[in-house]
């Protein structure tokens, strides 16, 4: 925990209350215990107080469940990753105790439960041991006939009081979370809190506050991934979806399902990938962006139909959620191995847009800017997002509603003629009409899967073919140019440039803090626009000697990742090498340091 230097003893003999500014939780237990529900509760409270929050998750690929994890970084400040170390693990189990308490750092908390877990001696000299019968108490609290289903509820009573948190916040989060249920439900679930909250009283000699925090003046939201991006597509005048479920992406799915209605849309659930995206197509072709998403198999199901679009141009936003892989490989683990399909799969020539958000607040915003650059472009346009996003917990300003809002319903007014594949358009843009809008010439252009002319008739021409191809290249360069350059974190120029996508923004971010605190040369240099890249990336580049890719997917026959292999292609840049792994965790700020280090030290950079 970072602590301030003041520390007060409260009177009467109580326990001593330390100030501090942040701490990392790590609830570890099994998937069925409602860990991850005890995380929720507290990265919601820490939104709805104005801190900073970002969370981690492992859960079970396995029906059965099994050992899972829950961690939560809470500060007054800002909060760039989920935290290399925590300041206090929360134990279910022995099997809990003893695989996470190498996590804790030096003189950390561990309150576990005595029920389940026998302290290690050795480890009772380094950290701190508070041991509470949590599943007998919670017994005894509710009630024989619940068993210990409360015990997360009432372990969340002890983190409250052990962190002197806001009570009646958390007793309207834990009303608001059993609401619709059984009234009994709620009920139990605060005799349970108040129980945890109650014993921890006495029970342990040092207590925390949280430092006040930098007043925002804006309401905060507080939301995972999933939620951001499928609030966005909504924003954005999406209507109509279709998918089939899949980890990660099924909880995306669920939320378009019960939303699109409320809002005059649909939702299908269909009988396979294939039917999906064909379906969103469908969609779009009426005139209205529509959206399909899965995990990383489902994105191969969907190649035939997405290259469908790219050449029909047919506006469509899919979003990938992606997983460890490849095949069925590890559903519940992080990884960010589908770039290469994301850009490149499909069969024959089929550019198409590629973003990456790098935050839960970024996930809203992305799913806006992909419906926009979908009708702008017409184009398919794939948002790869990963299981870290999707379930990491952040708070963020409120957006405001009144200007990302948009209507995207269709323009059916008349036209005098229409060639929507019109080959003198400058920047090589496809325009449909939607279907309905009446032609006055009568003249009405078709949509196909093959080479077209400028109407969209089938033909087999070599001229109409290189042509036609050209165009759908060209409107992607012509987007290229119009891309930002991405901002570099730290100095324009020095020894080591670190460049990631998606979820490792914060951890390369903080990275580069604790480096060049410690005299190191270290910048970072986040891309969220993948395909096409912006322009520029190599003048920044030159301010360097050292450019070090770090990914989530494996270094490859040849040494770097797949984010690295596509600028080493496009910049032919030698400097450009891969930091990478595949152990389906998040990046470690200490771990990139350390492989950055190796790096160097390596007889190829010296």
């Amino acid at each position: 925990m970072s602590e301030s230097t003041a520390k007060a003893t409260a009177s009467g003999g109580g326990p001593k209350i330390s100030k501090v500014s942040e701490a990392v939780i790590r609830i570890a237990g099994n998937s069925q215990d409602g860990i991850q529900a005890i995380g929720g509760f507290l990265a919601r409270l820490a939104g709805r107080s104005e801190q900073e929050v970002m969370t981690f998750m492992t859960i079970p690929s396995t029906i059965s469940g099994g050992p899972s994890i829950f961690q939560v970084r809470i500060g007054s400040g800002e909060v760039l990753s989920s935290g290399d170390e925590a300041d206090v693990l929360l134990a279910f189990y022995q099997h809990s105790y003893e695989n996470h308490i190498g996590f804790l750092k030096d003189s950390g908390v561990v309150l576990y439960d005595s029920s389940h877990v026998t302290p290690n001696e050795d480890w009772q000299k380094k950290y701190r041991h508070v041991g509470v019968g949590i599943s007998e108490l919670t017994v005894e609290a509710i009630g024989g006939t619940a068993k210990d289903k409360g015990k997360n509820i009432f372990a969340l009573g002890l983190v409250a009081r052990m962190f002197d948190l806001d009570v009646s916040k958390l007793e309207r989060l834990i009303d608001e979370r059993f609401r619709g249920k059984v009234s009994t439900v709620a009920e139990t679930a605060l005799t349970a809190f108040r129980a945890g909250y109650g014993y921890m009283q006495t029970s342990l000699a040092e207590h925390y506050q949280f430092t006040p925090p930098q007043k925002r003046g804006k309401e905060q939201v507080v939301m995972n991934g999933n939620e951001a991006l499928a609030y966005g597509l909504l924003a954005a005048g999406v209507r109509f979806g279709a998918g089939y479920p899949i980890t990660p992406w099924s909880d995306l799915m669920e939320i378009l399902r019960n939303e699109l209605p409320k809002y005059g849309g649909t939702f299908v659930q269909a009988e396979d990938e294939l039917a999906a995206v064909s379906m969103a197509l469908g969609a779009s072709y009426a005139g209205r962006v529509a959206v399909t998403g899965s995990s990383g198999p489902g994105l191969s199901l969907k190649g035939e139909a997405i290259g469908w679009g790219v050449m029909a141009e047919m506006p469509l936003v899919v979003v990938d959620v992606q997983r460890g892989g490849p095949s069925t490989g590890m559903p519940t683990n992080i990884e960010q191995s589908d770039l290469n399909i994301a850009c490149f799969g499909g069969h024959g020539d089929s550019p198409r847009v590629v973003l990456a958000p790098a935050s839960v607040e970024d996930c809203f915003y992305t799913a806006i800017e992909a419906v926009n650059l979908a009708r702008r472009y017409s184009v398919p346009v794939i948002i790869l997002t990963d299981q870290a996003i999707s379930t990491r917990i952040e708070a963020f300003s409120m957006p405001d509603l009144k200007t990302v809002v948009q209507d995207i319903t269709p323009d059916l007014s008349t036209r005098a003629d229409h060639k929507p594949y019109d080959l003198k358009a400058a920047d090589g843009v496809t325009r449909h009409a939607a279907p309905g809008t009446r032609i006055e010439s009568g003249v009405y252009p078709v949509v196909t899967g093959l080479e077209h002319d400028e109407l969209g008739h089938p033909t087999s021409s070599p001229k109409l073919h290189l042509a036609m191809t050209a165009k759908r290249r060209r409107k992607l360069q012509a987007l290229a140019r119009t891309l930002p350059k991405p901002e570099l974190f730290g100095a324009p120029e020095g020894n080591v440039l670190l460049v990631g996508w998606g979820s490792t923004k914060g951890s390369l971010h903080e990275a580069v803090e604790v480096a060049r605190a410690a005299g190191d040369s270290v910048s970072c240099l986040h891309i969220r626009n993948v395909s096409p890249l912006p322009e520029g990336l190599e003048q920044i580049f030159d301010g360097f000697n050292h450019i070090f890719v770090v990914e989530v997917n494996d270094e490859g026959l040849y040494g770097y990742g797949q984010l690295a292999g596509l600028l080493r292609a496009r910049y032919c840049d030698g400097r450009i090498q891969g930091i990478n792994k595949t152990d389906g965790l998040t990046w470690r700020v200490r771990d990139v340091l350390a492989r950055v280090k190796e790096k160097l030290a390596s007889p190829k950079n010296s």
